[in-house]
């Protein structure tokens, strides 16, 4: 029923960032354990990392890279967070979908709703600065995520404070304040907060998988990429 909702949201493509860029400039792009091209020395090296990207992007003829929604990575292993600290298991399989574009890109609300929550969440390979709004449609209640985002997107920001479709709301960070990763934005749907401010986790683990499947939307639900 959820997914019904939140595909009736939006009727066509709807950027979460900058609005200039065109559907058809946005790329497909393989950020799994798969993808030989990405080896631990360029995942460890964000400007490397955002340079490869950069490259691909301008031999497609494109602006934004994207993709990732359940997609087993192995970018995880470099920090000791995601790794195995209880019956969960290691956590390497992403819950959201990634945008990947240069720092200082516009972030935008694909929706009507409200600021729920924001922090700098700041372990190594966290998400840096980030923001959740709520949103009400058709009598549900459900979030959305915006993560690895400039610390100057916090500022001025108030709980319950309203935002609508196309607004902008934040600007993606350098990695020295994402989380140390080439730029991006992480989006992420998350019906149920679990009590979380500020924060959910962006990456599950094989054994929790089922859980997330259910409590994190595919994103594209909303933003109709593809």
């Amino acid at each position: 029923m959820l997914d019904d909702i939140l595909h009736k949201a939006t009727r066509i493509f709807t950027p979460v960032v900058d609005a200039t860029f065109l559907q058809e400039e946005y790329f497909a792009i393989d950020m799994s354990s798969a993808n030989l091209d990405l080896t631990m020395d360029m995942l460890a090296k964000p400007e490397v990392h955002h340079q490869y990207l950069q490259d691909l992007l301008q031999r497609n003829s494109a602006k934004v890279a994207y993709g990732g929604y359940l997609e087993r990575r192995s970018l995880y292993d470099r920090s000791n967070y995601f790794q195995a600290k209880d019956d969960k298991g290691k956590r390497n399989i992403h819950l959201g979908v990634d945008l990947w574009c240069p720092a200082n890109t516009k972030v935008l609300s694909p929706l009507n709703g409200k600021v729920h929550s924001f922090q700098i969440n700041k372990n190594f390979g966290d998400y840096g600065p980030t923001l959740i709004l709520q949103h009400d449609i058709s009598g549900y209640t459900f979030h959305t995520l915006y993560g690895h985002l400039s610390e100057a997107s916090l500022e001025n920001k108030v709980v319950g404070q309203n935002v609508h479709p196309g607004e902008v709301i934040a600007a993606l960070g350098a990695s020295e304040v994402n989380g140390e990763y080439a730029p991006h934005l992480h989006f992420q749907i998350i019906v149920d907060l679990e009590g979380n401010h500020g924060d959910y986790p962006g990456v599950g683990s094989q054994n929790t998988l089922e859980h997330y499947r259910v409590n994190c939307p595919n994103p594209n639900l909303i933003l109709k990429i593809d």
